[in-house]
Parts: structure tokens; sequence; C-alpha cells
């Protein structure tokens, strides 16, 4: 793959080119040059475009691909287009299939069917086997066949004392586990945020307190274990100010958000939409704006897509019996970014700080070095349609309404993919 990309502005805080308007010649898949104005022969392929940004490849930290098991919903090949779209090179993948990623064989399976995709998949081993919370999973073998991190994924596991188990083996390979925070002996039978909407709308509610109280519980075990601990789709005000407050005193916690809580709230309900029937749930319209204001303060440390497609089965009927998750790859910057409004910021979170959570090493923009990179523009308004989506699903909330910020591609395993 060669290609040539002109009077691209470069947004990387670690490259020396950082905010400069460069061209970059990339030849078999190596950045070749960085300069002010190169000229390629015909046989190149040239892309420019009006106020074309590019930066390292982005990352996103908790997604479902649902294969095995569930292709119905989704495939490696549907979410990794639909990833590109959205401008990741990068998407680390929740074991939630099924069979669920709780071996060294599951591990490999994923490694080896991802390896021609434009995208690079990273699996997370399973914290139990199964998945089903009761004991251990092959934590040292899936992590020596590539597993980056080990979450039981959307079940998050209940057991105080597996979770103490799992922290103490993660510790001897300083590896990250990762929790969604709920505790399902509150949240149980819940179908949205517990408060006046639920009532008004005549739902079981979940309460934020199922939300805060795992979140307390896992920082108790943290403390006691000095192990390494990220906590995905925060969404209340109280459990980001114990994360915050873990923090100052010196655990090794991180955190995200989902670009949905920081969007809608329980109100956006009102019509019973069932795309918009998530774990965890959306909260009020005080934990939305808490959520934002924290995103912009810099206290929480990247975005995770929580991208989770679901059949057409599996929501068109009755709220109580439709599934949680929505789709986000695609529209995860322009939802962030417009709310955001820091560009720059928004790019570190998912280039370095998601990569730094992890230990996964940062590409470079510098000569020499493999060409890992998202194109896009920052500016460019639009709204997001129906037809747009490449996900095999399209259980999105986000139909119709307005972004900021548009994927002009990427570059990433000696492949180009531009978004038509």
């Amino acid at each position: 793959m060669n290609v040539l990309l002109k009077k691209a502005i470069i947004l990387s805080a670690s490259s020396l080119y950082h905010r400069q308007t460069k061209d970059i010649l990339i030849i078999d898949g190596i950045i070749s040059n960085i300069a002010d104005n190169i000229t390629a022969d015909n046989e190149i392929s040239t892309l420019e475009r009006d106020n074309m940004h590019v930066s390292i490849g982005w990352m996103d930290i908790f997604a479902d691909f649902a294969e095995p098991g569930y292709e119905q919903n989704e495939t490696l090949v549907t979410g990794a287009n639909a990833a590109a779209a959205g401008g990741f090179t990068d998407v680390m993948l929740m074991p939630n299939s099924n069979p669920v990623v709780s071996s060294k064989a599951q591990v490999e399976f994923l490694k080896q069917r991802s390896q021609v995709l434009p995208v690079t998949v990273h699996p997370i081993g399973s914290i139990t086997k199964d998945g089903a919370g009761i004991e251990l999973a092959e934590m040292y073998d899936m992590y020596k066949s590539g597993a980056v991190a080990f979450s039981d994924g959307k079940t998050p596991v209940q057991q105080s004392g597996i979770l103490l188990k799992a922290l103490q083996y993660g510790l001897a390979k300083d590896a990250v586990i990762i929790q969604v925070p709920d505790d399902v002996s509150l949240s149980e039978g819940g179908l949205m945020n517990e408060g006046i909407t639920s009532t008004r709308l005549g739902l079981p509610g979940n309460p934020s307190l199922s939300e805060e109280l795992m979140i307390a519980r896992d920082l108790s075990l943290l403390e006691y274990t000095n192990s390494k601990l990220h906590i995905s789709g925060v969404s209340v005000k109280k459990g980001l100010e114990l994360i915050k407050q873990a923090k100052k005193n010196g655990l090794r916690v991180t955190c995200s958000v989902t670009p949905y809580h920081i969007f809608f709230n329980d109100e956006d309900l009102e019509n019973y939409d069932t795309n918009l029937k998530v774990n965890p749930p959306l909260r009020n319209a005080s934990d939305m704006s808490a959520m934002q204001d924290a995103l912009r303060a810099g206290d929480i440390d990247c975005i995770a897509s929580h991208h989770i497609p679901q059949c057409a089965d599996n929501k068109i009927c009755e709220f109580e019996y439709a599934k949680n998750g929505m789709i986000t790859l695609q529209t995860l910057f322009g939802i962030v970014n417009g709310i955001l409004g820091n560009t720059e910021q928004f790019v570190t979170m998912l280039t370095e700080n998601c990569r730094n959570i992890f230990s996964i090493e940062i590409p470079k923009i510098a000569e020499g070095e493999i060409a890992c990179l998202t194109l896009f523009e920052p500016d460019a308004e639009y709204v997001f349609d129906e037809n747009m989506i490449i996900s095999k699903s399209k259980n999105s909330p986000f139909i119709g309404k307005k972004m900021k910020g548009k994927i002009i591609g990427i570059i990433n395993k000696n492949k180009l993919v531009v978004n038509g």
C-alpha cells in the first residue's frame, strides 16, 4: 500500500510534527517521508481533503463483535468494517461470545481470524470460566496467547472472593481487570434508571446504588491487592467521585464513559425506544451533566464504545423483552467531539491514554515507523443516517442526530480504508 497524504494537519502530542501541516508519504505501509511538499510518481495514490487531520490510530477498549456464536448480530468482518468507518485501527473485544473467550484456544481463534481484517483485534479474556462467575478461567494461558486484559464483560463478576483472586492473578503479570459497575442483586429486573421517569413510565428501575456499591466494593478489593482495575461504563456522579478519591489515594484505577451516557438521559426513554435500553442504564440529567463535566476536566481517562449490536428480533419487541445494547463505533467521534469541544483532548484519550492503561505499544508519526493512522475532519457537520450504518445490526438511537466530525479513513496493517 503506497499513498501520499497531502496537507495533513498532524495531531500527536508525542510527534515532532504535532500541530504542523505536512505531506506524509507511506510506502509499503511504512512512513517514508514527512515534509512540506512531497512530489510522488504516478504509481502512488494521493489523498487530499479539506482540513484533513491525521493522528495515531484510534483505539476502542470495549466492543462486541459477537463472533463466534451470535453472528446474527455482528461478525468479525462487519464489526471491523464498522470500526474502520468510525476511525478505529484497534479494538479490544469483550469475551461474551459463544463460547465465551475463557481459554487459550478462544484467544488464538480471534487472533487468527482477525489477521486479514483492516483493524487490529485485541482479545479480552474472561475472568471466570464461561463467564459464569464461579471459578477462574485460564488467565495465565490466555495472557500468554495474547489477551490484553481480563473481564467478564457484560456480566461483571459478582462474587468478591472471585474478583479478589482475579486481581491477585493480574498483579503477577501487571494485567488490568475490567469491570462494568453493576451489582445484580440490586439491579436485577430493572429496565431503566430508577427515578421519577421510571415511575411515570411504569417501568421497573435499576437504582444508581447498584453502580455505587459495586464501584465501592471493587475499589476496596483493589486497595487490598494493589493490582490494576479499569471501570468501564461509569454513569453516576457518586461512583465517579469514589474513583477520583481512589486515584488521589494512589490506587491504580482508571475509568471510561460511553458516548451514550454523555448524550442521552432517562428522560429520552419517553417513547420506549428499545435502542436506548442499555446497561448500565441511562441515568438522570444531573448524572449525564456530571459525566460531561468530568470528561472535559480529564477525570475520565478514555472513551469506551460499549458497541453491542443486536439484531432486529432483539430490539423490535416490547421494551421488557428487548436486549441491552446499541451500536456506537461509527458515531462515537461525531458525538463525543461535539460535546467535548476539544478535538486534541479527544484524540489523546483514544490514542495514548487507552494504550497506556493496557500497556499496549503506542504508534508513532515519524519517518521509518509503521503507519497506524486515523484521518478525519473535526469540524464537518452532518446528520447520521441509517444507510450509513456498516454494522450488521442497525440498533442505533443516533440515527437522525447531528454529528460534528467526519472520518476520512484509516491506514493500518499496510491497508488504506477510505469512507465513501
